[in-house]
């Protein structure tokens, strides 16, 4: 996500932090070289234009501000405009959907639609778990055009565990009034409505959508954009905008190679706000799009806490209690150790993971050594599985001949153990170091 923009902008910046001092041409190359990387981002030519003319006015004659230095400078007024270009300053951290609410959900076939309706039900049934309530939700389509959707969708409310609902009718405005009516009469919090999508956008589908729309009047309705298709997802939006009306986007396929320009430029483009993005194929691969978030990880300063979001959703308390109690301690065994290679499995593959940690844009990890650190991950999981406990909490006791036995267990050569045993005790150190730092507590 955000990969292409991630690794210019960090090559950009790094090259000027090297500076003693900004000049008049080190402000201007880095100037080009920002409008070269939107550009082959996809971003179009009036928004680049735009967004260059905000920053050059900030930057040209700009006073260095006292304690920071003139490349961080420049630095924060890109990052400021760029969070003012996706959105501006986030006035909530968390989006909520009101109760009772109808979800309209448009958008072109093969935008990831009906995936997103799953995604969209994931979300607020886990934000009502965390405040230890349930929700009753119910998903229903009126897509009686492409083979199979509404079958998609069941699938995915069992998935999800919500409920779903199939109209008898056949004419999408019949079935409208029939699911609305079965909505109201079962006392349902939430109703997320799909509809038919085209390959392209035409007049037939737009009345049709103009007659459920209205029919439907639903407090939320989203048109969900496929990021992978560029400049060419904003002349989408701007027809539906014109034609139908919709209150926001959700950008679907965010994992993908996509280079982002459509989510820099809808804002700006639009003047309507994007909710939400797509983040992989599973349910629960769905984030808020917070604009201050985003410009960190388009610049490559990552966003922490995203992640910690995610591992407060993905790993239990009681895993969490125990790892911070064993780094409260200074002392980590290779118990504590096995089980931090599994709470970081939970989060995702290792090059994900790294996506949000700061600076690391600038690093260009390859494909390869990405698939290398998942393959060492996988081998010191074999190689701690294939010990007894007592040897996981007394490495000290592994001898020549254990090892070999642990070695055999997991499939490995002795190498391998000797590896673990290393990347234990620079961990070890990094504990240490970690609870002498006044910061800690």
């Amino acid at each position: 996500m955000f990969d292409f923009l991630t690794q210019k902008f960090s090559s950009i910046f790094s090259s000027l932090t090297k500076q003693s001092h900004l000049t008049e041409q080190n402000i201007q190359s880095a100037l080009d070289q920002i409008k070269e990387t939107l550009f082959e981002s996809d971003v179009p030519f009036d928004t680049v234009q735009s967004f260059m003319q905000t920053v050059s006015q900030e930057v040209v004659g700009k006073k260095v501000v006292t304690g920071l230095r003139p490349s961080e400078q420049f630095i924060k007024i890109v990052y400021d405009k760029m969070v003012a270009f996706l959105g501006g300053e986030s006035t909530q951290e968390s989006f909520t959907f009101q109760i009772p609410s109808v979800v309209f959900v448009m958008g072109l076939q093969g935008s990831g639609k009906t995936t997103t309706i799953g995604k969209i039900a994931c979300f607020i049934r886990k934000q009502a778990e965390k405040r230890g309530k349930s929700r009753k939700i119910l998903c229903a389509s009126v897509d009686f055009y492409r083979p199979a959707a509404i079958d998609q969708l069941e699938q995915l409310t069992k998935m999800v565990e919500v409920d779903f609902y199939r109209s008898t009718q056949t004419d999408p405005v019949a079935a409208a009034r029939d699911i609305m009516s079965y909505y109201k009469q079962h006392g349902y919090e939430h109703l997320l409505f799909d509809t038919a999508g085209r390959l392209h956008v035409d007049a037939d589908m737009m009345q049709e959508l103009k007659q459920l729309k209205a029919y439907v009047d639903p407090k939320y309705s989203f048109l969900v954009l496929d990021s992978m298709t560029g400049q060419e997802s904003l002349a989408v939006a701007k027809t539906f905008s014109e034609q139908v009306g919709f209150d926001g986007a959700i950008l679907t396929k965010m994992d993908s190679d996509a280079r982002g320009g459509a989510a820099f430029a809808f804002r700006y483009e639009l003047k309507k706000p994007i909710y939400f993005m797509g983040v992989g194929e599973k349910v629960d691969q769905f984030e808020m799009f917070r604009s201050e978030r985003i410009a960190k990880r388009m610049l490559g300063m990552g966003d922490l806490l995203t992640l910690v979001e995610n591992a407060q959703d993905k790993i239990k308390q009681a895993e969490q209690d125990s790892v911070a109690r064993s780094i409260m301690s200074g002392q980590i065994t290779l118990n504590d150790f096995a089980q931090q290679l599994n709470m970081m499995s939970k989060l995702g593959s290792l090059s994900s993971i790294m996506k949000f940690m700061p600076g690391m844009g600038s690093l260009k990890m390859s494909a390869d050594d990405a698939q290398r650190g998942e393959q060492e991950m996988k081998r010191f999981k074999a190689i701690l599985s294939s010990m007894t406990k007592k040897e996981r909490i007394y490495p000290e006791i592994l001898d020549g001949s254990r090892k070999k036995r642990i070695a055999q267990g997991a499939g490995v050569d002795a190498a391998a153990v000797n590896l673990l045993l290393q990347r234990f005790e620079q961990s070890k150190q990094f504990v240490k170091l970690l609870k002498k730092n006044r910061f800690f507590k």
